[in-house]
């Protein structure tokens, strides 16, 4: 059966049978989608200290804290997006056998799950400075109706370049405390370059979509 699940990666095996439901909820076996929302705020970081030689002590404390949070909060986009396209994974042979409409987690374990993730970024979010929080808290916006896109645009992509690249405008305030030209110009690039991946990327599902 086709499935976008790596049961034979270690997060699966060499971890108790038990969390596996929820280590493919929140795609832990395919960190591609981590990265690609930590690179925007490691970009910035480095271009607001100046170069990663100039990064100071705050500098790669925040470096850390943002990955933590990338981990996290990517793993909270995807339960969002699981919940609200369950029953159209469940008419997919690709993804029918992910843990929602394969029923190897309930609607209401994967909410308490989605829980622990925000709070766990919100833990994370709050050893910023004000305006980062504040764009932090924003950002759920575009995570919570990201997965909506596809129904109401042809263009849900240009919508996952504005929220994967969010991040540029958090690094940036996260050490320099406010926003500038610059931050808003590396944001505008982040978003044409999610463009051309992820158009890559969804021609690999366009027989799927027309369901």
């Amino acid at each position: 059966m086709a499935t976008d699940i790596r049961k034979t990666h270690p997060v699966f095996t060499r971890t108790p049978p038990g969390w596996h439901p929820y280590i493919a909820l929140a795609r832990l076996d395919r960190p591609i989608g981590t990265w690609l929302l930590l690179l925007p705020c490691w970009w910035a970081l480095v271009m607001a200290a100046g170069g990663i030689m100039a990064l100071s002590a705050q500098g790669w404390r925040d470096a850390a804290l943002f990955a933590f949070g990338a981990v996290v909060m990517r793993a909270a986009g995807c339960v969002i997006n699981d919940l609200w396209d369950r029953d159209l994974d469940a008419a997919v042979a690709r993804t029918r056998v992910r843990p929602l409409p394969a029923g190897e987690v309930t609607v209401r374990r994967a909410m308490m799950f989605l829980g622990c993730l925000l709070a766990a970024g919100f833990l994370v979010l709050l050893r910023f400075n004000g305006l980062t929080i504040l764009l932090g808290v924003l950002s759920l916006a575009l995570v919570a109706t990201y997965p909506l896109m596809k129904r109401v645009t042809w263009w849900p992509q240009a919508f996952l370049g504005l929220t994967f690249n969010w991040g540029v405008l958090m690094g940036w305030s996260a050490l320099e405390g406010g926003l500038s030209l610059t931050p808003l110009m590396l944001y505008a690039a982040g978003i044409f370059w999610t463009l051309a991946y992820d158009t890559i990327y969804a021609h690999q599902d366009k027989e799927d979509d027309t369901l």
